[in-house]
């Protein structure tokens, strides 16, 4: 079974920066420059926390992962945009 996660992070070092969107890029979608929308099954989550984790400094830095719940129920419906609309990704993600 696949979750649909919000993945958000504040870096404050530039160079980490750009290592965390990359890193983030091969588990979701962006939905805004530092938030992304993640498909994981509970084995690809372990490897997304792993990764940014890895990359963070954790005196500095952080990353807020929100369980929006099953793909196809309720984390299909809780996401709602203000403003100029985004329609959201239909694929799973890709873990690189």
């Amino acid at each position: 079974m696949r979750n649909r996660y919000l993945a958000a992070y504040d870096i404050m070092d530039p160079d980490r920066l750009r290592v965390m969107r990359r890193t983030m890029l091969g588990f979701g979608e962006p939905l805004q420059y530092s938030v992304f929308l993640c498909e994981l099954s509970a084995k690809e989550k372990v490897l997304l926390v792993s990764a940014v984790t890895d990359v963070m400094n954790m005196a500095e830095d952080r990353v807020l992962i929100v369980d929006l719940g099953p793909v196809g129920g309720r984390g299909d419906e809780c996401i709602e945009f203000l403003g100029r609309s985004q329609d959201l990704p239909e694929r799973g993600s890709v873990v690189l």
